[in-house]
């Protein structure tokens, strides 16, 4: 008996301890399986607007830049630390003497998303289509440092004169018309973006209008567009450097009002909102609440075109006429500054003593109701009519409503007879009624393409494709020329040039400058290593991740 019932003791322990190894082991299953569903690598985010184009030569808004910058790639992009290039389709590159010739070498594993690779044609085909004139690619312009593109663009040359060539399917030459010290920055940018031709020429006019009417070289693809509503990019496996790319997936809403961003964010749909007024107070104290400034900047376009807007004096008193920082303060609120220039603080510093191009050339403007009113008074005499009425045209989320709400209200207060009409338009549609010139005043705003003053500075040249007010001033031309070619050679003298081309603006009150943009949010600490941008898109995910 007692022999016989340690046996069974034995056995029954043994079953137990093999039961509880087999529990444990099942445990240990379901806890990995826990673990590995919570470390998913996928983003959820905000977009405020549609994306207006996916076509590198024809976009011209944030929105489209930030996604093409996470799905395309030029011969360099953006590092980690958000404003000094890194190797990108090209993994070297040498420079002449002179600073004029670039040859790149293209890496042997760049890859279209259709898994052709991407060759050194491809950057020709794509640079000749940006600056032939029957693209009508607003930003033609930017490349005017390459050889003979300003002269094609402006129908003088033929197309096959521009200054880049194929040296062999993985080598490009780059011929500039003078030395450029931030050529390579410019390469980052969406426009100097290479196109697969034979996939452009086969979707025609669709090209960039959906998901699958475009290619992609970069760390993601645009695998789903649904227009006004969502889109999503999923890691590209085709990518050279796909190693890297940590997220999956990173999915877009689009969301016009903070308070449905907040309920969002809230109810753990979103892992990012920015905030601004009201709700800058509520969440301020939380451990997700963060702020930074971007070099970006608002202002209104004063349109020329119109009879009253063509007198200095109306466009001086829109200029003064309202209080910009109790703006910023409450309507804002979100770390945004005012803004009494165009140039940002913190973006650029002078080639000698290194000095913020702010602080060098100062305020430009400054508010006084009380000469505003003055000034508008003598206007509407001048013009010949007693009272006004401006339509603002407005961008149409809930922001900007407000934004546009406060400008009517100040400025109907400060000039006597104005009356302030809002206009709010989808993005896409408020974009095109800028290019036609089809308004009398607009909210605007930009954020540099690279890191230089030109950046601003040359939107307002006579005729150029984002002056879109007919603003002209021979003076404020010939300096920004002078600053693009023979002064290249002279940056100090550069800089001061520049420095006047600003200051002239603000004389002739070509533009009324509104605030620099400040960013207050909320962000998931499981969401790491968004790179944010000083210039070009937004952000880059290449190197986020979900860490939980």
């Amino acid at each position: 008996m007692k022999k016989r019932f340690s046996l069974f003791f034995v056995f029954v322990l043994v079953l137990s301890t093999f039961l509880a190894a087999c529990g444990d082991k099942d445990a240990k299953k379901e806890d990995k399986k826990d673990a590995k569903e919570e470390v998913k690598q996928v983003l959820n985010l905000p977009e405020t607007s549609e994306i207006p184009s996916m076509d590198s030569s024809l976009a011209t808004d944030a929105v489209s830049f930030n996604v093409m910058n996470n799905v395309m790639e030029g011969l360099y992009r953006l590092g980690e630390d958000g404003q000094t290039p890194t190797e990108g389709v090209a993994e070297k590159h040498e420079v002449s003497e002179d600073g004029k010739t670039y040859t790149f070498t293209l890496r042997s594993d760049a890859k279209w998303s259709n898994g052709e690779p991407v060759t050194a044609n491809d950057f020709v085909y794509a640079w000749k289509r940006a600056v032939n004139p029957k693209t009508a690619a607003e930003y033609a312009y930017i490349m005017f440092d390459v050889k003979n593109a300003a002269k094609i663009n402006n129908g003088e040359l033929p197309v096959d004169q521009l200054g880049v060539k194929a040296v062999d399917e993985k080598t490009l030459e780059v011929q500039l018309e003078t030395a450029v010290p931030y050529f390579i920055s410019l390469t980052s940018f969406a426009t100097f973006y290479p196109l697969n031709e034979k996939f452009v020429t086969e979707q025609g006019s669709k090209h960039g209008t959906e998901a699958n009417t475009t290619l992609y070289n970069g760390p993601f693809t645009l695998s789903e567009w649904k227009h006004e509503q969502s889109f999503q990019l999923k890691k590209n496996a085709n990518y050279w450097d796909a190693k890297t790319v940590k997220l999956e997936e990173v999915n877009y809403s689009i969301i016009k009002d903070t308070a449905t961003g907040v309920n969002l964010y809230e109810t753990e749909q979103i892992d990012r909102i920015a905030l601004d007024a009201e709700y800058v107070d509520k969440y301020k104290s939380s451990e997700e609440f963060s702020t930074y400034q971007e070099p970006t900047v608002f202002f209104l376009r004063l349109n020329q075109k119109d009879k009253l807007l063509k007198n200095k004096k109306a466009r001086q008193a829109i200029n003064m006429g309202w209080d910009k920082q109790l703006f910023v303060d409450t309507i804002l609120n979100n770390g945004s500054i005012p803004a009494n220039f165009l140039v940002p603080e913190n973006f650029v510093q002078g080639p000698e003593d290194k000095k913020d191009f702010r602080d060098a050339n100062g305020d430009l403007v400054k508010t006084d109701k009380a000469e505003a009113t003055k000034l508008w008074k003598e206007a509407l005499k001048e013009v010949g009519v007693d009272s006004y009425k401006l339509v603002l045209l407005n961008y149409d989320s809930e922001s900007a409503k407000k934004t546009a709400e406060y400008i009517k209200e100040e400025l109907e207060q400060t000039l006597p007879g104005l009356t302030v009409d809002i206009k709010p338009q989808p993005f896409q549609q408020k974009l095109d009624l800028e290019t036609k010139g089809d308004y009398q005043f607009s909210y605007a705003g930009w954020g540099p393409d690279y890191p230089d003053p030109m950046t601003f500075v040359d939107m307002f040249v006579t005729d150029g494709t984002h002056n879109q007010m007919e603003y002209s001033n021979p003076k404020f031309d010939e300096l920004v020329k002078k600053s693009k070619t023979e002064l290249m050679s002279d940056l100090p003298k550069r800089w001061e040039s520049l420095q006047e081309a600003e200051k002239i603006l603000f004389e002739d009150a070509a533009i009324a400058p509104m605030f620099q943009r400040g960013r207050a949010y909320l962000q998931r600490p499981y969401a790491k290593n968004i790179v944010k941008h000083n210039f070009g898109g937004d952000f880059s995910f290449k190197w986020a991740y979900i860490e939980k």
